[in-house]
This record gives C-alpha cells, structure tokens and sequence, in this order.
C-alpha cells in the first residue's frame, strides 16, 4: 500500500469516527430529554393527582354537606320544628309512649322483635300514640354511617305512610334484615332497598327509590338526631310516657319482653 492511500485511509477513518461520535452524541443528547421529558410528566401527573386527591379529601361529605342545609326538607306525617315530631296513631288516645332508638342499635332490634307487635297492637286499640326519636349515635362510637342513612330513609318511608314508616321499621329491626353493629350495612342504599322490598308499600316504589337514593333527607335525619342528643336520653332503646321514664322491674331498663312491656305500660298508662 503506498504512502498517499494509507493516509488517505487514515483520513477517511478518522472522518469516520468523528461522525459516528456525532451521532451518538445527539442520540445522548436526545436520550436526555426523552428522561427529563418522561420525569417532567411523571412529577405533573403525580403532582396532579395528589393535588386531585387534597381536593377530594377536602371537599364536604354528603354529611357534612346535610349539616349546612337551611331549609331542611320534612317528610310528610311530620309536626313540629323540622319536622322532627313523629307521631303515630289515633288521634284520640290520650297518653303518648316516646320510643328511643338509634338503627344499628342491637339491643333495639331485640326490643323489637320482642316488643314491636304489642306496641303495634296497641295503637290500633287507641291505648296510646307512640312517639318515634331517632338517635345516630352509634355511627360514632362504632364508626360508619349506617344510622344516619337507616334514619334517613326512615324518613322517605314516613313520607309514604305513617303505615310504611312502622313496617319498614320492623323488618329493618328483624333478625333477617338486622346486620351486627359492627356491620355498616346500613350505610349502603342497596341493603336499604333490599330490606323495603320486604314492604308491600316501598317495594318498586320509585319515589321512595329516589329519596333514599339521594338522601332528601339526610338533613332531617341530622335534625332528628339532634332532637335525641337534646332530649336527655343517654342510651337505647329508651321509653318514657308523657315524659316519665317507663322501665322493667328494675327501674333502670327498658322492658325487652312482651309481658314486662305490658305491665310496664299499664302502670304508666294509669300514672
């Protein structure tokens, strides 16, 4: 090989060379930006998604959003203060038995399976009117929302009928419907219509569907059970007869069985 072309050779080789580091320069430098580019996103969409997150933390619950509501909206078959006197049965009886209880409430379950036909047996004789005060209470000692949501729809049935509002009471009460307290089933709408169909008047009844659906009255639930944290009453199932306490042999309790409810009224109903 002659001197010329060697160094020719040489020259073409090293043009070669410096191309080729050219190249993957830009490559490295392209390489970059797609990592810088990527990171930036990565940190907007991360930023992005805590900052949805903060907002979403910070927007008001559907209860606390109830809490702020001024004109609450009443069932029918209300009296009262936002509508947070439920009275049922016949005009003409004289005494009125105050029945305390919050939904999740285990020992009121038991009260009304035990004691709930009498008491429905007793309105339709006229012996007394019972008045129904509802306590959400539980949702905070045992946490969830299940009361509060039982409550409300409590209402959408009421707004039924005063009919629909005791049926409805008791399935919600009975031992196939009742969950644990433990459990928040309550706080589900769907466990709530599972327990109306069980209700001749709320099954496929849309109106009452839509009610519980979109919780009309959530803020008279929170009204009613503001009415049960003012009333004295420490604990459930409570009764009184026109204000005076009504108890077992006791004296501290509520009667849970048909027949001490039964001597327990009728000692009230002739003091």
């Amino acid at each position: 090989m002659s001197a010329r072309n060697s160094k020719a050779n040489k020259a073409a080789a090293r043009e070669r060379l410096r191309a080729e580091r050219e190249r993957q320069a830009k490559r490295d430098r392209m390489r970059r930006r797609l990592t810088v580019g990527a990171s930036v996103l990565a940190t907007l969409a991360l930023a992005g998604g805590i900052g949805y997150a903060v907002v979403q933390a910070n927007k008001p619950s559907q209860w606390e959003s109830a809490k702020e509501v001024k004109d609450v909206k009443a069932p029918k078959n209300t009296t009262g203060e936002n509508g947070t006197t439920v009275v049922i049965g016949k005009p003409t009886a004289k005494k009125t038995l105050q029945v305390f209880e919050d939904s999740r409430c285990p020992v009121c379950a038991v009260f009304e399976q035990q004691v709930g036909p009498v008491i429905e047996k007793d309105l339709e004789a006229g012996k007394y009117k019972v008045q129904y005060v509802g306590a959400t209470f539980i949702d905070d000692v045992a946490t969830g929302e299940g009361s509060k949501n039982a409550l409300s729809a409590l209402g959408a049935a009421l707004d039924v009928s005063p009919d629909a509002f005791m049926k409805f009471k008791a399935a919600m009460y009975s031992a196939k419907f009742h969950p644990e307290e433990s459990k928040d089933d309550l706080a589900k709408d769907s466990y709530i219509l599972k327990i109306a169909d069980s209700v001749p008047e709320l099954k496929d009844n849309k109106e009452f569907e839509k009610n519980v659906e979109e919780g009309t009255f959530d803020a008279w639930a929170l009204k009613m059970s503001k009415t049960f944290d003012e009333s004295g009453v420490t604990g459930t199932p409570s009764l009184k007869m026109d204000g005076k306490p009504v108890t077992d042999a006791g004296g501290k309790n509520a009667p849970m069985t048909a027949p001490e409810f039964t001597a327990a009224v009728e000692k009230a109903l002739k003091g």
